[in-house]
């Protein structure tokens, strides 16, 4: 047998806050990949692990729910967007949604609906908000706006509420319009309000979730969840068109499994969740910062003393989100630990304290 070197090419001791993407796979989820492998067995969700997902989603949303694994979070929300309109169609969202700015164009190129968006100040959508572009309704020259999207979290670290959510679910439904919830960080939602998964999407009236895993400690994992047969068309025959069907795919599901299957997927968010408050309560006592937002979950937004990024940036990985501003995003992740945050928080209060002298 050849052996296979492969030479470490980064530290695994540098972490940042630039994006909860940016952190290694959970262990137990490594662990589960290697228990998994070896053999065969059927391929393209044929494989006992894909069924005893079946069982775990509906443990999470209900019996109605059908789950569909997928590769990635881009791929999930084509997916659910192509299988729940028609190309005439339309999707309304916020101005910030990920749909919208951060998947190049990927649902209005591949599931070819038009993306709708309305500015908000916190990322959410209302019924009020909703209301700017929903019409036209039957008028041949004006797509038909048949979908509403929301985000939870939010692109701007806001958790909706169970009422808010039912409040856009309802009134969605009210207008003949369908409801698709953006759930990458669904688990970081639940962490923060102490819920169930259910309580924030089957209970409140969603239809089609994009299910994350990725950015709560999987490898490359995520699923679109159909809690309502109704709002879609041919998922598998979708997901097949969209090129998220995996051969393999005990490896996609047994990431979901291992994640799901107990609470990790509650402890995990949870850890994110408090390194944020943390990072946010330090951030906030470092003279010349702002936190412009309190986090919700897992984002701390802040405004950073001139200069500070750039040199901060250096150490520690993170996007700035405004440069008019100098607000910046620091996203916590399933192994940001209370040593990584106090010790950005130092290098900022050294930074700004050097900066004042």
């Amino acid at each position: 047998m050849t052996e296979t070197a492969l030479t470490r090419l980064h530290d695994p001791a540098r972490k940042g806050f630039a994006s909860d993407n940016h952190a290694g796979i959970h262990p137990e989820v490594l662990q589960a990949l290697a228990t998994v492998n070896g053999g065969h067995v059927g391929a393209y969700g044929a494989d006992p692990y894909t069924e005893a997902l079946q069982d775990v989603v509906r443990h999470h949303f209900g019996e109605q729910a059908e789950c569909f694994p997928v590769f990635n979070g881009t791929g999930a929300n084509v997916v659910a967007l192509s299988a729940m309109t028609d190309r005439w169609d339309a999707v309304i969202c916020t101005a910030t949604a990920h749909a919208h700015v951060d998947e190049c164009g990927a649902p209005e190129k591949v599931a070819g609906v038009k993306m709708l968006p309305v500015p908000t100040p916190d990322g959410k959508l209302t019924p009020e908000l909703v209301d700017r572009e929903a019409h036209g309704f039957g008028f041949e020259h004006h797509a038909q706006p048949r979908v509403v999207t929301v985000t939870q979290s939010t692109e701007l670290g806001t958790v909706y509420t169970p009422e808010q959510l039912r409040a856009v679910c309802e009134h969605a439904h009210g207008l003949g319009m369908t409801v698709h919830l953006d759930g990458a960080r669904l688990a970081n939602a639940a962490a923060a309000l102490d819920l169930p998964l259910r309580a924030l999407t089957t209970d409140v009236g969603v239809d089609v979730v994009s299910w994350g895993g990725t950015k709560n400690g999987l490898m490359g994992a995520e699923a679109v969840v159909v809690l309502t047969p109704e709002a879609v068309r041919q998922p598998r025959f979708v997901r097949k068109l969209s090129t998220q069907l995996a051969s393999k795919m005990r490896f996609v599901s047994a990431q979901l499994l291992a994640l799901h299957t107990g609470d990790l997927w509650l402890t995990a968010a949870r850890r994110a969740n408090a390194m944020a408050q943390r990072l946010a309560a330090g951030l906030a006592a470092v003279p010349g910062v702002t936190v412009t937002q309190l986090p919700d979950a897992n984002a701390v937004f802040a405004v950073l003393p001139p200069g500070a990024t750039a040199r901060l940036q250096e150490r520690w990985p993170f996007y700035v989100w405004n440069a008019a501003t100098g607000e910046v995003r620091l996203m916590c992740s399933w192994d940001t630990t209370e040593e990584d945050v106090d010790g950005f928080v130092a290098a900022l209060r050294e930074q700004t304290v050097g900066a004042g002298r």
